[in-house]
């Protein structure tokens, strides 16, 4: 098989249970390198707070190791949550990546908290009403635009001689969708955690799509949660991980990714809140062989009308998770780097 789209990922920096946060970091590296070897096009980071399980919470730090450790690979955010940040913070963090690694950083940005209300007010986010005037403010930082008489025209953005990378807008509905198309982003729609269908939503995309300096015609991502194995009883005892970890994250009960081994045993102790938990997300998990999975990657793809395809996986071990997407990009018929 070879996809008519592009293949991307994103990398949560699980921290499994009997690992290290040390291990964690240092596994985004190892992964980066893999990506950048089975020829990924992308790698993306999503910004979360107050999860024991994610060590994901400064985006711009990863990129930039794995920007360093790698050579093919665009790398980005997934995103940054804007409203935890003041913009001008953003303006400085990315065209320094931008710097650093011209032509292949990605500026992925969000409008969730990534983390519950405590985390939020630990960050003194913003509220969500004033995403677009982050946004915006962002963007003018970025153009050097600030009326003469705009007290922030007195603050030049540094480093300078240097504009902001390819910027992105996550979503999960026609709302969002609208929005990145009138600003001239790309689109990234989060099939992995949303039951929203996602063609409608970048149907509304194209529709409103004005080119940009950044994209001159409209920029599809489509976000698929994914677990590949040579045979489908592995992949089902592999992806327990994920499912009791969701259900004891939703019901209160934060900890790090235990192995399937446990995970399976506690699934037989689970309240039946828990069980309906993994009922109603389980059906966004896409959990089987690389073959079948390829299939079902290339109908979402073509269903949705994808550009590009960035797949996230939750396994226990760090060697498996890098397997899982070594046998997707070989099943898509992706040419490797290496």
């Amino acid at each position: 098989m070879s996809a008519s789209f592009a293949l991307s990922l994103q990398d949560l920096a699980p921290i499994a249970q009997g690992s290290s946060t040390t291990d964690a970091m240092a596994e985004t590296v190892k992964l980066a390198q893999a990506a950048d070897d089975y020829g990924y096009h992308r790698l993306w980071y999503a910004e979360h707070h107050g999860m024991p399980s994610i060590a994901s919470s400064v985006p711009e730090i990863l990129i930039g190791s794995a920007a360093a450790a790698t050579k093919g690979l665009r790398v980005g955010s997934g995103g940054v949550m804007l409203l935890n940040h003041a913009p001008l913070r953003i303006a400085e963090a990315y065209r320094t990546l931008e710097a650093l690694h011209p032509g292949r950083i990605d500026l992925g940005l969000g409008r969730a908290p990534g983390g519950d209300g405590y985390a939020m007010r630990a960050l003194r986010s913003g509220g969500g009403e004033e995403f677009s005037q982050y946004l915006a403010e962002l963007m003018t930082f970025d153009e050097d635009n600030f009326p003469p008489d705009h007290p922030y025209s007195r603050v030049p953005v540094s480093p300078g001689g240097i504009r902001l990378p390819p910027k992105w807008l996550l979503g999960s509905s026609g709302a969002s969708a609208q929005a990145a198309g009138q600003i001239g982003f790309g689109y990234a729609f989060a099939a992995h955690f949303s039951h929203t269908p996602a063609a409608p939503a970048f149907a509304a995309y194209r529709e409103a799509f004005v080119p940009s300096e950044d994209f001159a015609e409209p920029k599809t991502i489509l976000c698929l949660s994914v677990i590949a194995a040579p045979t489908e009883e592995e992949a089902a005892f592999l992806g327990t991980s994920q499912a009791v970890n969701w259900a004891l994250f939703v019901t209160g009960e934060q900890r790090n990714l235990m192995p399937p081994e446990a995970a399976t045993q506690r699934m037989k102790s689970l309240t039946p809140q828990q069980q309906q938990v993994i009922s109603h997300q389980g059906s966004l998990w896409m959990v089987g062989s690389a073959e079948r999975m390829a299939e079902e990657i290339t109908a979402k793809a073509e269903e949705a009308g994808a550009d590009e395809v960035m797949i996230t996986t939750t396994i226990h071990s760090y060697e498996l998770r890098r397997r899982s997407f070594e046998l997707l990009g070989k099943a898509l018929g992706v040419t490797p780097r290496s």
